[in-house]
Parts: structure tokens; sequence; C-alpha cells
């Protein structure tokens, strides 16, 4: 889950704009080329950002929570999204292909440890990466939480949500068929893979206005439309990923295989009134983990552009690069 809201909010506790020293596509097999970038300072502290979604892709903001002057800033989009090319491709794109794809990037850059920073399913993937390579994450710094449950699903697209939110859910519902609203996640996966780019574009176009419309804490209930190559990569990949569990042996395997981080720290930021990843999730992983300091953010919904969250993020960073 995950797109960025506005960045404005959060500009005052950002680091001013700085552009990548190092652009690339990188060839990871299986026909996907993948857009990495790095900026901020070569000899720096590594840290490897994993952007939400699955399908939102990386921003040039997303730079702006790390001092330049310290950290050695790894952007990429993952599989099928952003700059990645093929486009909204779903062939050969799984969580395990990503977590594969990092690893080739660390290695690529000749990085031993580094920082995993991500939020939402960024946070997911940040999880799963740790929990698969152990001892390449020096710290994780995870904001709005996703564990990736069919729990958690089903509060987002089985009516929990909605019972907060009816008149925007009425909307998400209303390209529906009555008789297909039992399971909103295989209804709109049907029309976002009927091969039918028109039909594609306006369930992606819903999709992604759902999701948007409940980013923030001061949200009216309208998502605004996003542009349509942005929506049908988001909605594609996310309804992919969902269908499939995430591509996890089990519900709930982040959690039961949390013991693998005993001796990984990390930090969790999460908003209180998160509509779209409540933090129950964040809670559970911290108490389990027993590494972890949670913040939980006061007045705070899930976007990254919150402006509590973005201040805590950047105060948990400026502390990681002095130890």
């Amino acid at each position: 889950m995950d797109r960025i809201a506005d960045q404005k909010s959060a500009v005052q506790y950002l680091y001013p704009p700085v552009e990548p020293f190092d652009r690339r596509m990188m060839d990871v097999g299986d026909g996907h080329k993948i857009y990495v970038e790095q900026s901020g300072r070569a000899d720096g502290v590594p840290v490897v950002v994993l952007h939400g979604g699955p399908g939102g892709g990386c921003s040039p903001a997303m730079r702006r929570y790390f001092d330049p002057n310290v950290f050695r800033i790894i952007l990429f989009d993952q599989r099928g999204c952003g700059r990645s090319r093929p486009h909204a491709c779903v062939e050969n794109n799984t969580t395990w292909h990503l977590v594969a794809d990092i690893e080739r990037i660390r290695e690529s850059f000749g990085i031993d440890r580094w920082i995993v920073f991500g939020g939402s399913w960024g946070a997911t993937l940040s999880l799963i990466y740790a929990q698969t390579h152990p001892e390449r994450a020096r710290h994780l710094v995870l904001r709005g939480v996703f564990l990736m449950t069919q729990r958690e699903l089903g509060w987002f697209y089985g009516g929990g949500a909605a019972r907060f939110w009816p008149e925007t859910w009425a909307r998400f519902q209303q390209l529906i068929p009555a008789d297909e609203r039992d399971d909103m996640i295989l209804a709109y996966h049907r029309r976002l893979f009927s091969g039918d780019k028109a039909e594609e574009t306006r369930h992606a176009k819903a999709w992604s206005a759902w999701e948007n419309a409940l980013a923030t804490v001061t949200s009216n209930g309208r998502g605004g439309e996003s542009p349509p190559d942005y929506a049908h990569a988001f909605a594609r990949l996310e309804n992919h990923y969902f269908i499939n569990g995430g591509f996890l042996e089990e519900d709930g395997q982040i959690l039961k295989r949390i013991g693998i981080l005993k001796d990984t720290p990390g930090t969790i930021v999460q908003g209180r009134y998160d509509m779209i990843c409540p933090p129950e999730g964040a809670y559970a992983l911290s108490e389990a983990w027993g590494r972890a300091d949670l913040r939980m953010i006061p007045m705070a919904g899930h976007a990254l552009s919150e402006p509590g969250i973005s201040a805590e993020l950047v105060r948990t960073m400026d502390r990681l690069g002095r130890e």
C-alpha cells in the first residue's frame, strides 16, 4: 500500500533537494530492468529506500529525509512501476523477485550492510528482506506498518475502513456489480487484467483514488485523479500482490518469523489515525520483535507527508547518522 500524498506539509522538516550523482537502469533478468539512483555522499552511511504500493515508485522527495552530507541515499523503482520497465508488468514480479533485486543492488554497489528504510508496503518488503538477509540490515526504519495479512486486507477492502468513510467506499464500489462486492480485490482483479486498456485504466483510477483518499488525517474523502499510467501500474501491481497474499508461504508469516530479527534493531513510526494500515499492526510488531522502538504519532494518518511523521523520520535518521 501507499502512495505519496501532497508533500507541501512536510517540507519544513526535510533536507533541501539534492540531485543524484548516479542514475542507471539495472538489468535484473526475467525481462525486467529497474531504475536505480544514488544521491548524497558517495562514501556516506548507506540507506536503501523501499517505496510503497506495490507499484508506487520512488520520488525525488524521498531523498529529503536524509542529510546528504552523511548518507549515501539509494532509491529504486520496483519491478513494473516508475521508470522501471516493462511498465505495469506482473510477470516475474513477486516479493521474492524484489528481495533478489535489493540484494543485486547491494552487491553491485559494494555495500556490506545498510539501513533499510520503508513505508507501508515498503515496510513489508523491508521486513521480508531483513528476515531473508538478516546479516545485511544494520537498522530498519519503518513507517505505516503493513504486515501483508488477510486481516489487514479485510480491513481495507472488506468494509472496515468503509465504516469511517461510507461515501468514499460507495464510490469505490459503484464500478462493481452488487453480486461481486463480497470480494472487492477479486472483482477489481477481473477488470484490472481484462485486456481492455480503457476498462483497466478506469478501474485503476478508482482503485488508486480509494487508497489515496484515506492517506492523510486531514482528508476530505476525495483522493483526486491519478495520471493514467501511474494508476494503471499502481492498481495492477497492488492487486496482483494482494490477491496472491504477498507471495508469502503462510498468513502472518512476518510475525511468525520475527525471531530472525532478534539481533536487528528497528524504529517504527506510526500514525495514530492511520486508516489504511491501522496501528494494531505496528504495535503487534514492536511487541513481538523486542528490538523495535515504536514512535506513535498522535495526530497523523498514513502518508509519508504527514508533518508529524516526516519530522519523526528525519529525527530518526539524524540520530542514526550520528551512531
